[in-house]
């Protein structure tokens, strides 16, 4: 059985073997500074980014990392699922559906005016995860490092 929670103090260590294996998925490098300073986001209750940890089997086995953030299209607000990322050892197991629903539900329970994310086209494992949830949409994404 799969349980979702806020993150606490006591995740950091496994959130960041976690996150470590989420860059190394998406051959990305994060800066360590940067990597603390969203741990200390998600811990912070007084922060728009929102931390969620998946148990399986009373251990750390996923996480999300979400942003609640205001929208010119509604009056509610709306949360963009920034990072999500399941154990090798334990995929294909519902963790990742987990996650997932447990936004959607935080959503309705929250009044949230909609859940978004994106993934890489080619992510095909992911891609029928979230297909189960929604048709993807037409966007084009477009990123301008600065």
């Amino acid at each position: 059985m799969t349980r979702i929670r806020d993150i606490r103090e006591s995740d950091s260590m496994e959130w960041r073997r976690l996150w470590a294996g989420y860059n190394h998925f998406y051959a990305a490098s994060v800066p360590i500074d940067v990597t603390e300073l969203t741990l200390r986001r998600l811990l912070d209750p007084t922060s728009t980014m929102i931390g969620r940890i998946a148990e399986r089997n009373a251990r750390v086995a996923g996480f999300s990392v979400s942003v609640l953030h205001e929208s010119s299209w509604t009056s509610s607000p709306t949360c963009y699922l920034e990072d999500l990322f399941v154990d090798p050892n334990v995929r294909g197991a519902g963790v990742g559906r987990a996650l997932v629903q447990d936004l959607v539900d935080l959503g309705r329970a929250r009044g949230w005016a909609r859940l978004y994310w994106h993934t890489q086209a080619d992510n095909d494992r992911a891609r029928r995860l979230y297909d189960s949830f929604v048709e993807a949409d037409s966007f084009v994404r477009y990123r301008v490092t600065l």
